[in-house]
């Protein structure tokens, strides 16, 4: 079940909503956040439809922000909208997820190396409570928890190299993925181990050891569409 990403606020025209990646302020957009989480990790599952008065719902907020929300991830290819019905969540084929990992790859795998010996080690060290959140959700079970944990490290990570536009294109590919297997690999104690990865990375960037980084980087994003293979 989706946990309660819409805690009881201390002003009833203002609930609390994550910060994905912490790049949006707004209230529609933080809803849009809210639910982008829930699509990646698989909480709305592809193919069935939901109306935006049964999401308000459960994220105890109006109609209206979620539908305005979910018309923002519609225009992403997110979700597709259903006349006098709601939204369906799209599908995402295995031949997408393989070119999305690809892409990636190619972007973080070479950017995160060269972190190693551009990274401050302060900015480094202020991603260890991402990194420990991280293995905390997944011990939890928490997935919600994890995706918006998860999207603040390696925003984060990529955010040093100083290319914005580059830390776009990867939270693009990243909302366009769906990480339907997590309950099952949850319930099997395989996220916890994808989870660690993150302290490693860290570790091998503090210790300016590019191999190790370049090592890590690869197996966690082998990891990762293992992870989004595992969702049938």
């Amino acid at each position: 079940m989706m946990r309660d990403m819409a805690q009881k606020p201390q002003d009833a025209d203002a609930p609390v909503l994550p910060l994905l990646g912490g790049r949006r302020s707004s209230f529609r957009e933080r809803v849009a956040d809210a639910l982008r989480a829930a699509l990646i990790a698989g909480e709305l599952r592809p193919g069935e439809v939901y109306s935006a008065p049964s999401l308000a719902a459960r994220f105890g907020v109006s109609a209206t922000p979620v539908r305005e929300a979910m018309l923002d991830l519609a225009k992403e290819g997110l979700v597709d909208t259903v006349p006098n019905k709601g939204f369906r969540v799209t599908a995402v084929s295995d031949r997408q997820l393989d070119e999305y990992t690809q892409i990636r790859a190619l972007i973080e795998i070479p950017t995160v190396v060269d972190l190693a010996r551009t990274a401050d080690r302060v900015s480094l060290e202020a991603l260890r409570p991402a990194a420990r959140e991280i293995v905390a959700a997944a011990a939890a079970g928490d997935l919600i928890a994890y995706v918006e944990a998860d999207t603040r490290f390696h925003l984060g990570l990529l955010a040093l190299a100083g290319n914005a536009h580059l830390v776009e294109v990867v939270a693009d590919l990243r909302g366009r993925s769906r990480l339907y297997g997590l309950t099952a690999l949850v319930e099997a104690g395989r996220l916890l181990a994808s989870a660690e990865e993150h302290l490693e990375l860290l570790d091998a960037l503090l210790e300016r050891d590019g191999k190790a980084v370049q090592e890590v980087m690869t197996r966690h994003l082998g990891h990762v569409r293992s992870l989004w293979a595992a969702r049938d």
